[in-house]
């Protein structure tokens, strides 16, 4: 049993002043597995006030070339703790173990990288145009409130924390605390690196906790949220009185547009992608709109995909799927496999119940349901779950009209060997990304999306963007505009 019940504030582990146990699941067992502390007010409050503190010192008196150096630090010092990470990964989330190592842990890796290539370009400050005497400068935005979510933990713990480093940000990191072992990893690691006191501060909570204390807390200046669509909301409704940034990460229902020209493996690769992570991904293509002469065809490929999909334990070495994170996780997918079922939904392989030989753990069937329509609850809601709704169209903008049809907006996906297929529904489909043909967005491009997925962009010199505020300023003394140069 792991007992950590301290929080890291202003460079130190310290004892919660208002704690409350929190126990920590293993979803492959049902088991207790480590407890945490909740905070409070209190524990809110000693974290904002160590961030508030050190924000001078780092935003404005150590130069971003040294703020670059130290995340180069932090980037040896992951690498060494890599296989701690993935186990604690693993144990807090259900990502089978290899699954964890190679795509949850290196994830986090990636994204240091990718903004450590970002950064080398990026301007700080610059001259406006042409114009002389008139300069602009990209200030720190003040202390930030991270609240991190628990299906991808290291990926949105380092797309949030590294870019505000180099932007001169202090912050207070809040993470799941359904999955909180990897982040609590993770300030060790930060304070190994030599991270300044008070410039980043961890303190485990939950949503109505800790979350609501830091988004409407008049000393933090800005909250970067990766969660439900639910969730974000209210984060918004309660950080408005104090007029902070709040840059959301939400919710998807990604629309994947077969065509039937669309090369012999696309309909299995989307299928794949769907049931990655156990179907735990806002960006998984989880509606599947197959063009009317390939769609029984894409059919039963995508249920022959569902059956070879194994499912195990989080422990088991392999190629599977683990279990749902949580208790309340697997009721909510049961239920919507349910409504599927209800509401008339074919169901060609999958449904309710475990799979078989595991009667125990968050485990679920690799579902696939066809002769879906746009009015049933399966092909509205995010179920975050292996679960696949497919459904034929005849012509592109019926195809175009359908992917359109849904208040999310984050990822799109388009299969077609027409390059004028591809290009007109990249421009048209109305998302913040879009994916053709299996081929993912370089390093460095944005992640966010519009609607209901969000108003943010994370990744590349946009993430970095996103925690600094432009400041343009007149009567720049010419010399040293020149200097500057």
């Amino acid at each position: 049993m792991i007992e950590n019940r301290q929080f890291y504030i202003n460079g130190a582990w310290v004892d919660a002043i208002e704690g409350t146990d929190c126990p920590v699941i293993d979803p492959s067992t049902e088991e207790e597995v480590a407890v945490i502390a909740l905070g409070g007010q209190a524990d809110t409050d000693a974290a904002v006030a160590a961030a508030r503190a050190a924000f001078d010192g780092w935003a404005f008196d150590t130069p971003v070339a040294k703020r670059i150096d130290l995340v180069r630090k932090i980037l040896d010092v992951y690498k060494t703790r890599e296989n701690d990470m993935a186990e604690a990964i693993s144990l807090e989330m259900g990502a089978p173990i290899e699954f964890s190592l190679a795509e949850q842990v290196d994830s986090g890796e990636w994204h240091i990288k990718g903004f450590l290539e970002a950064v080398e370009n990026f301007e700080w400050e610059h001259r406006l145009n042409d114009r002389k005497g008139t300069r602009i400068i990209k200030d720190p935005i003040g202390v930030v409130g991270m609240i991190t979510p628990w299906n991808w933990p290291m990926n949105q713990v380092a797309l949030k924390t590294i870019p505000a480093l180099m932007a001169g940000c202090t912050m207070v990191l809040k993470p799941s605390e359904i999955a909180p072992l990897s982040s609590l990893l993770y300030a060790e690691i930060l304070d190994e690196a030599g991270v300044p006191p008070g410039v980043f501060n961890l303190v485990n909570g939950d949503g109505a906790g800790v979350g609501t204390q830091l988004s409407g807390h008049p000393d933090v200046d800005m909250i970067s949220f990766t969660g439900s669509t639910r969730a974000g909301i209210a984060i918004s409704k309660n950080a408005a009185d104090t007029l902070k940034r709040v840059s959301l990460e939400l919710g998807g229902k990604g629309a994947n547009i077969v065509f039937a020209d669309a090369d012999a493996n696309a309909v299995r690769r989307g299928a794949e992608h769907c049931f990655e992570n156990t179907g735990q991904s806002c960006n998984a293509p989880t509606r599947m709109l197959v063009e009317r002469s390939r769609y029984e065809q894409a059919v039963e490929e995508a249920a022959e995909t569902a059956r070879k999909t194994t499912v195990a334990s989080a422990r088991d070495k392999g190629n599977h799927i683990g279990p749902l994170v949580s208790e309340t996780q697997f009721e909510k997918v049961q239920n919507l496999i349910q409504s599927g079922i209800d509401e008339g939904a074919r169901l060609v392989e999958g449904g309710v119940g475990r799979p078989e030989g595991l009667n125990r753990g968050y485990f679920v069937r690799p579902t696939v349901f066809a002769d879906v329509n746009t009015d049933m609850t399966i092909m509205r809601e995010e179920i975050f779950g292996p679960v696949l709704s497919i459904m034929p169209f005849d012509d592109a903008n019926e195809a175009l009209a359908i992917a359109n049809d849904t208040e999310y907006g984050l990822t799109n996906y388009v299969q077609s060997t027409d390059p004028a297929k591809l290009t007109h529904f990249a421009r048209r489909l109305r998302s913040g990304m879009v994916q053709m043909n299996g081929k993912s967005r370089g390093q460095g491009a944005p992640f966010g999306g519009t609607g209901a997925s969000g108003n943010g962009r994370e990744g590349g010199v946009w993430g970095i963007e996103e925690f600094v505020e432009i400041k343009s300023v007149g009567g720049w003394p010419e010399e040293e505009a020149q200097a500057a140069e």
